[in-house]
């Protein structure tokens, strides 16, 4: 069967075998797989008050792991004018223990102006992720987390979402992002226990406000090899200013991102600054430094990461006492392209951090991937 006519034919299922318009629909997919090797130390988590509770001493183990392989359509549609219909619909695809179909990968519907940008509506990636998210260059998704990437919780996908993107102007572009998230019943919506979803794979409650939960914007520059971006986002939920939480509902977290890739040589730069994430309590900056190099099918990569919060230390009402330092990031890793659509890895990461929230880890992963 074409790879056209297999294309359509999913279309048509994803809509119920109803009518397909004619449209450039495209048929895509990525399986990612690894075996990991993962040393864990953490003895505390946060418990449902905000306490810790004792979860193990430690973990060491091999495990089959899935890096976010992936089965999607997305496509096109002209409409006359300079107006376009645009989609994708993407699904996570869990090759080594199954859970298809149902995690909050893209899934989104707009209309585009060949004047003015584009408007779309659904699970989308932020513009956080689209300024900060350009030092997420390994193939295991453990390197790439929220220990080196403050917007892991919030500033990846976003459901309920609403973008503008502006149209290219010689290089500078800008996004808008609001996601509004409903309501959900609660008896004390003053309390942070209340906090519920109107669907469990939503990223947030779905009762931080009545209007507008988080809103997201981006400005980016690119010019042959150079990239630079600043991003900015915002919880409105309410203070919650009897309890320590993380992340702070009415928080905020910016961003700044620099890129240079030209020949065989990229380099990236990210800063963030905030609470808008759940690696700490309170204020977390964090700096993410990328390195890579190309020779024939041979890739060698590296990065360095550091991050610092605010406080390190917070005494709850119950008298449990929490120490949160700062942590180092280290990693490398080596990638053979096979083809431009096969390829394999082996990538190390270390978090060395003495915390009573995140312990040491360190991850080997050894790893295929397919795109198609």
């Amino acid at each position: 069967m074409k790879k056209s006519t297999l294309a359509l034919a999913v279309a048509a299922a994803l809509a119920g075998f109803g009518t397909v318009a004619h449209a450039d629909t495209t048929l895509y997919g990525s399986a990612r797989v690894s075996v990991d090797y993962d040393e864990y130390n953490s003895d505390y988590a946060r418990g449902p008050n905000g306490g810790l509770i004792r979860l193990r001493a430690g973990t060491d183990a091999w495990d089959m792991y899935n890096n976010a392989s992936r089965l999607g359509v997305r496509g096109e549609e002209d409409l006359g004018g300079g107006l376009s219909a645009i989609y994708q619909y993407e699904f996570g695809v869990d090759v080594t223990e199954g859970g298809n179909f149902n995690n909050n990968r893209p899934k989104w519907v707009g209309l585009k102006g060949s004047s003015w940008g584009s408007i779309t509506a659904g699970t989308q990636w932020t513009p956080y992720y689209n300024v900060v998210g350009v030092g997420d260059i390994f193939n295991s998704s453990k390197v790439f987390d929220n220990t080196t990437y403050l917007g892991n919780s919030f500033g990846l996908r976003m459901d309920n979402s609403l973008i503008y993107t502006s149209p290219n102007w010689s290089g500078f572009s800008a996004q808008a992002m609001l996601v509004m998230n409903g309501s959900c019943g609660t008896s004390d919506p003053q309390t942070p226990s209340e906090l519920c979803k109107t669907n469990p794979d939503n990223k947030l409650p779905g009762n931080l406000s009545d209007s507008v939960d988080l809103w997201n914007i981006a400005a980016t520059y690119k010019n042959g090899p150079f990239f630079a971006g600043v991003t900015y986002m915002a919880l409105e939920g309410d203070d919650f200013s009897d309890f320590i939480t993380a992340p702070t509902y009415d928080g905020d977290q910016w961003g700044l991102a620099f890129g240079y890739n030209s020949g065989p040589f990229a380099v990236t730069l990210a800063y963030e600054d905030g609470d808008v994430n759940t690696l700490n309590f309170g204020k977390t900056q964090n700096f993410y430094l990328t390195g890579q190099y190309t020779f024939g099918n041979n890739i060698i990569r590296g990065s360095y990461g550091y991050s610092s919060p605010d406080d390190g230390q917070y005494i709850f009402a119950d008298g449990t006492r929490l120490v949160q330092s700062d942590m180092n990031n280290f990693a490398l890793g080596y990638q053979y392209n096979f083809s431009k659509r096969t390829r394999t890895w082996v990538e190390w990461k270390l978090n060395d951090v003495d915390s009573d929230l995140v312990g040491d880890r360190q991850v080997v992963s050894i790893g295929t991937r397919h795109d198609f």
